[in-house]
């Protein structure tokens, strides 16, 4: 795409981690089929990742759409320069908050003085990223955050200081953790489910710190959210009208809801066209999962996947291994290098002659394609925005076992709010897993939540559909309005 002097010149910068760069990815890719020139903002150790991930080149972008990086902040001598995982997410909440506002004020000042491109016009942000308004602000652009967490998570954030108040966290000891204590009703949040319980927040609440870093770091950025020109959103309206009703009441900013952002790309970028080549997903994905669903009867696979983050000890993989082997049904199981902490992978050979011809397991794949295949029947996840997005958008309905940060809020929404999901339980149990697949696979239970999943993958589809879809209308306000 040709630039000029008069394009809109948009500088994305997301977490660097895998939930959050796709999401923002997504984004970029819209902004860009809209005519902005983009400048995509990875960390160094995150784009060796990507270089390592695809073909040669597949990073390299394209005209109008270009990589930059800065450094996490995270010491060499903590780092893994050759390491394809994740890195600490408490190193990278404390280092990214720290250290990088200077690095991306040099970076936004680069980019205004670099020839053929257009200046700066806008910054947009990751959500837990507010050190990019004082960068936007030294440049004189707007700054828009991008949550890429749900809208229930943000107000759960939100209600940081009310727990704090209320003396619910940080917890007293770590028998509170497993006594009982996180069942408290909290029935009286601002904002949300009156189905809460203190386990249903974020799992930062469960420390007995109070100057625990994700805590703090979580309650540092959602409070700075309020000096934002704008904030973005990937959900829809009908399905979070309580906890957006609430954010619009509290913050002195338009919010805007573009999602779901996979609809939203699906209609406004090519697949087939230039875009098509530059990814964000920082595994190599298995190719053969979408051959592997073809021939196989509609909605007969449990699909599981845990995210990019989430890690379980080895008695837990054994407990899902057994359970989905005794459930009967055929099942596509991602299983990443790094599942298990501090360890391999590594399933006992029993398991692997038991599931033989009716299981195949991936170290990962295009989640997407995989959700919307109608083999698909049900999805064990972790309950990571983007999975629970995806997920209502193919109509799939969710065995939930959520590990870390509001994926538990996400999951008593799924189950309480949104009729789409059921809880596997915190101690996984073989006799738990393989029942609850039954149930949502073959069950009463699992017909209504199919029922409800089917309503709200058309309440998804209707968002994005032109014309009229209101995230589309939503997209067109941030730009008019914010982001031009």
């Amino acid at each position: 795409m040709a630039t000029n002097k008069k394009q809109p010149h948009a500088v994305l910068v997301p977490f660097p981690a895998q939930g959050h760069v796709t999401p923002m990815m997504k984004l970029a890719k819209v902004l860009h089929r809209k005519g902005f020139h983009i400048t995509f903002v990875n960390t160094e150790y995150n784009q060796r990742r990507l270089v390592r991930s695809r073909v040669p080149g597949a990073v390299a972008g394209l005209p109008g759409f270009r990589f930059a990086t800065i450094p996490d902040g995270i010491p060499t001598s903590d780092v893994d320069a050759d390491a394809d995982a994740p890195q600490d997410p408490v190193s990278l909440c404390y280092y990214t908050m720290t250290t990088c506002l200077p690095h991306l004020k040099n970076l936004l000042r680069d980019l205004n003085g670099a020839v053929g491109a257009p200046r700066v016009s806008c910054v947009v942000g990751d959500g837990v990223m507010s050190f990019c308004m004082d960068a936007a602000a030294d440049l004189g652009v707007p700054c828009a955050l991008f949550w890429t967490a749900s809208a229930c998570g943000f107000m759960g954030y939100r209600n940081f200081r009310f727990l704090l108040d209320e003396g619910l966290t940080p917890l007293k000891d770590e028998d509170q953790v497993k006594n009982g204590y996180l069942d408290t009703p909290v029935a009286q949040a601002h904002g949300m489910s009156k189905h809460m319980r203190l386990r249903d927040f974020s799992s930062f609440v469960r420390t007995t710190d109070r100057s625990d870093i994700l805590f703090n770091f979580l309650l540092h950025e959602v409070e700075q959210s309020d000096r934002a020109t704008a904030i973005v959103l990937n959900t829809i309206d009908e399905l979070e009208q309580t906890a957006l009703d609430a954010m619009r009441a509290i913050l002195p900013l338009p919010v805007y809801t573009i999602g779901p952002l996979n609809s939203l790309t699906e209609q406004l970028v090519s697949q087939e066209g230039d875009l098509a080549g530059i990814r964000s997903s920082l595994w190599r994905e298995d190719q053969s999962c979408l051959k592997w669903l073809q021939g196989r009867e509609p909605r007969s696979v449990v699909y599981v996947n845990y995210g990019s983050v989430t890690t379980m000890s080895k008695q837990e993989l054994v407990e899902f291994a057994w359970g989905l082997a005794n459930c009967g049904y055929d099942f596509l199981w991602i299983v990443r290098n790094d599942l298990v902490k501090g360890d391999a992978a590594v399933l006992p050979p029993e398991f692997l002659e038991a599931t033989k011809g009716r299981c195949l397991l991936a170290s990962w794949c295009e989640q997407e394609a995989v959700m919307h295949h109608e083999a698909v029947g049900a999805f064990l996840t972790h309950c990571g925005w983007n999975s629970m997005m995806e997920g209502l958008s193919a109509g799939v309905p969710m065995l939930c076992w959520p590990f870390f940060a509001e994926q538990q809020t996400n999951c008593r929404y799924a189950c309480m709010e949104w009729g789409v999901g059921v809880e596997v339980g915190d101690d996984v149990r073989r006799e738990a897993v393989e029942a609850r697949i039954r149930e949502v696979m073959g069950g009463e239970v699992g017909r209504e939540m199919r029922r409800r999943a089917a309503e709200w993958k058309e309440v998804a589809s209707r968002s994005t559909a032109q014309p009229g879809g209101r995230s589309l209308a939503n997209l067109e306000s941030l730009l008019k309005d914010v982001l031009k």
